[in-house]
């Protein structure tokens, strides 16, 4: 039986590996059972081998995106194609999306769409690797994919990854690719790439598919006159990306803005106003650029009347800065430009813009000199108002507190006097009850507090009346049980933690 098998192996093999499976099958025994063993990979892959590499040609060269190429801009040769990029931020992948979509509706015929795929590419795909047969790296076509981005509303906005449309307009046949662009294998943007024949009618069509990109992207809707900031995690918890976060801020409206009159007059008097008269300073040839500080105690309602501001300069973008995230100034800068009237928002400013005396690395420096540097390098007629804010005022730089044309206005948030706490006593107790007796106990007790205290004393007070199951109506003793537990149980750091170093105990 061995014999009738060896001239067929002979005939498998031109390598001598068939020799060696003769020398097993003279052995007998176990390594004859080796011998077949080895026999049967040896034909399986001589069966296999052929049929799967005509069917590995097959599936390429249906799956190639190189024929629907040459098909679509046929009679025109690929060689006669010209390709126009443009790479645009990742943070405004939304509204590119959103354009895309709208311009294929405005005399554009699209003809196919895909998604694509480089199969041994680890640098990303580009148009022009579409429309040249590689066979150590074939673009195949693949179902589209999507990610969908949170833009502050019910229904986030679904963007393509990577994708080709076949496109006509005006009987000329052209193309569209979109890719992920970025660096060292760290993706930073989107390509966008437009292949058109090469021809004055062609490079028209890529002119104005671009403009109208363009055009789109500066009116920004997904973001325009809403409050955001900008965030290094690119994803949220929910799974949708992110890159921009847009705050859902509390309403807060002119008669829940305890400030002394004065206060209040000139903080209306600069941003309100001013922004109102915008306009006509414009035509006076005046800058339309302001910078505000405002400075004052811990807990006396900066952070609230930017809310207020937010709510009540209607078509303003917010643009929420933490002290940790001004390495990003040049990115949000670019924002408030584009989402101009914008209003950028630089909280706990003296962590970066400390007198330079008092500066220990040169990170320090460079970082201030980045925020003098956008402050005072825009336009006269530039729609962005800078709010600035401080506990301490004393230690900010002199270049940025005392320049005209950077903070051209500073506007003190005192500790509220008896009025003011009168009336945040009624603005933080909405939902109970608190007699004006109570309330004449709270002044008295409270001189040298702020704004936040007030708030945190209202809160504790109405808990303390809960656990006694009380009726809605605050008294004396439930205020008393709060005034004790905020003054006297947690000593002198929990009055400067509640900002009441005014108090005396």
């Amino acid at each position: 039986m061995f014999d009738m098998c060896i001239p067929e192996l002979v005939a498998l093999s031109h390598t001598g590996l068939a020799l060696t499976v003769i020398q097993i099958f003279s052995k007998g025994g176990m390594m004859a059972y080796l011998g077949w063993l080895l026999l049967g990979l040896i034909l399986g892959v001589a069966i296999s081998f052929p049929v799967l590499k005509a069917f590995r040609r097959k599936t390429s060269h249906q799956d190639s995106v190189v024929p629907l190429l040459k098909s679509h801009f046929h009679p025109s040769p690929i060689g006669a194609i010209t390709i126009t990029e443009r790479t645009f931020p990742m943070r405004v992948r939304a509204d590119l999306q959103i354009a895309i979509d709208q311009l294929f509706g405005e005399g554009i015929t699209v003809r196919h769409f895909c998604g694509v795929r480089g199969e041994f590419s680890h640098h990303g795909v580009n148009l022009s690797d579409c429309l040249i047969e590689n066979r150590h790296s074939a673009t195949v076509t693949i179902p589209p994919e999507y990610e969908e981005v949170d833009v502050g509303v019910e229904q986030p906005v679904r963007v393509l990854k990577i994708g080709l449309w076949l496109l006509e307009k005006e009987a000329i046949r052209f193309a569209a690719f979109l890719t992920p662009a970025g660096h060292y294998g760290q993706v930073t943007g989107v390509k966008l790439q437009v292949g058109t024949p090469n021809t004055t009618q062609g490079t028209k069509i890529a002119q104005e598919y671009f403009s109208h990109l363009e055009k789109a992207i500066q009116q920004a809707r997904s973001y325009r006159g809403k409050v955001l900031s900008l965030e290094q995690q690119e994803h949220s918890y929910s799974g949708e990306s992110k890159g921009i976060t847009v705050h859902q801020l509390r309403e807060v409206t002119r008669d829940q803005v305890i400030l002394p009159a004065a206060t209040l007059e000139l903080l209306e008097r600069n941003v309100i106003q001013f922004v109102k008269q915008r306009e006509r300073l414009s035509q006076f040839k005046q800058s339309t650029k302001k910078g505000i500080l405002f400075y004052g105690p811990p807990g006396t309602g900066k952070t609230h009347t930017i809310h207020y501001l937010s709510r009540t300069l209607p078509g303003h973008t917010t643009l929420l800065i933490s002290a940790e995230q001004v390495g990003m100034l040049d990115e949000y800068m670019t924002l408030a430009r584009l989402l101009q009237p914008s209003i950028v928002v630089l909280e706990d400013v003296d962590l970066i813009a400390r007198d330079r005396n008092h500066m220990e690395s040169p990170c320090e420096e460079v970082l201030l000199n980045k925020l003098l540097n956008e402050m005072d390098g825009l336009k006269p007629e530039a729609e962005i108002l800078f709010i600035l804010t401080t506990n301490r005022p004393e230690t900010l730089e002199a270049a940025l507190a005392s320049r005209p044309g950077r903070v051209d206005q500073a506007i003190e948030f005192p500790l509220p006097d008896t009025e003011g706490r009168r009336k945040l006593i009624h603005l933080y107790s909405e939902g109970v009850t608190v007699g004006a007796e109570v309330i004449d106990d709270v002044l008295r007790r409270t001189a040298g507090v702020s704004a936040a205290f007030i708030k945190e004393l209202m809160r504790r007070a109405v808990q303390f009346h809960l656990e006694r199951e009380g009726t809605g109506e605050i008294s004396s003793a439930d205020v008393t049980n709060a005034l004790d537990e905020m003054l006297v149980s947690g000593g002198s750091l929990n009055l400067k933690l509640l900002g009441a170093t005014g108090v005396t105990v």
